[in-house]
């Protein structure tokens, strides 16, 4: 995200409330036909009306299972890389884990290495991690520039083991010119934010120190956050396009919400490292998320899974699609995971 898409994973997936369930309009459709239905039906014929939306419901997630398992089935019983992004993809959109995803989410970090791959600061990923029981693991944090290994052992119950810095200052200059209005954070390696007057968010995980633009332009950072209010996401997108911002990397997630990082830097990166290090084949890697900044991770992955709910162009990029988050399709895939 930015919290996982952009943002924390999340686009920013974690900064918009939650958007209408992709059935709302299904459903409406299929009660005005149940009440058409229900005025020239016969008497004693309501007992007999089968329950068309769970009929629906079960036909979609069937469809759904037959899908990954298309691409899952010899993965099964293997030991795997899952890549998880949060928001959107393990949470919901208002932050809501149901209890099937947190079952299936501390089995499967038992039984694999599983990384949380968002664009989470650390304060923002840990509540998830903890919240779901994971004592091993990793999670990759802020869309990659920052990478920690879950260990109980520890003073805090993780290890960071890498970051990735870059000065911001030429961007900053950049898009302020581009952008006067905006609102600006920078994150640094400690987890620590500094950001413009009156910007605070909860992907932060943390509240943010206020600070002028100047003084943010002199930091060291693993990610700056810029936020138009004002724009739509393409309006910004014009807007960073016509900027000319270059030496970091940047992706606009479901607001008018920039993460910039140090170049070359995205979940991708940080989740190859993490596979070369383990020594684990590429093709026994899986990633599921839902937003733009998901994009390198699914497709660098071995098996990339786009959420139901995810943009078009997130789905197009991956191998296959399970149910919304609404309908805990992350469960889905772990389920077919096991086998």
């Amino acid at each position: 995200m930015t919290p996982d898409a952009s943002g924390p994973d999340d686009t920013p997936t974690d900064r918009t409330p939650a958007p209408p369930r992709r059935r709302a309009g299904h459903l409406a459709s299929l009660l005005s036909a149940l009440r058409r239905r229900r005025s020239t039906q016969r008497p004693g014929e309501a007992e007999t009306l089968p329950d068309m939306e769970a009929t629906t419901r079960m036909t979609d997630l069937e469809t759904a299972r037959t899908r990954l398992d298309t691409h899952l089935r010899e993965l099964a019983g293997q030991d795997l890389l899952l890549c998880l992004d949060i928001d959107g993809t393990l949470v919901d959109h208002d932050g809501t884990m149901t209890p099937p995803m947190r079952t299936a989410l501390r089995r499967a970090a038992e039984e694999q290495v599983v990384v949380i791959a968002t664009g989470r600061s650390i304060g923002a990923t840990l509540p998830i991690v903890e919240a779901a029981g994971i004592e091993s693991g990793y999670a990759v944090c802020s869309n990659g520039a920052v990478t920690v290994r879950m260990d109980p052992q520890a003073e805090r119950g993780y290890r960071v083991v890498d970051t990735r810095t870059f000065q911001p200052g030429h961007a900053l200059r950049t898009l302020r010119d581009i952008a006067p209005d905006a609102h600006y954070a920078v994150e640094m390696a400690d987890g620590t934010f500094h950001a413009t007057v009156g910007f605070q968010d909860a992907s932060f995980g943390v509240e943010a120190i206020e600070s002028d633009l100047e003084h943010l332009m002199s930091l060291e950072a693993v990610r700056v956050v810029v936020h138009v209010p004002d724009l739509t996401p393409q309006e910004f997108s014009d807007v960073i396009a016509e900027s000319g911002v270059h030496g970091v990397e940047y992706s606009i997630g479901w607001t008018a919400w920039l993460d910039m990082a140090a170049p070359g830097v995205s979940k991708a990166s940080a989740l190859e490292e993490i596979r070369t290090g383990l020594g684990i084949d590429q093709a026994r890697t899986v990633a599921v998320g839902d937003g733009f900044n998901d994009s390198e991770m699914l497709v660098w992955a071995g098996v990339g899974i786009a959420m139901g709910q995810a943009p078009q162009g997130v789905k197009d990029l991956a191998d296959t699609v399970t149910e919304s988050v609404y309908a805990d399709g992350t469960v889905l895939v772990l389920e077919q995971l096991r086998g």
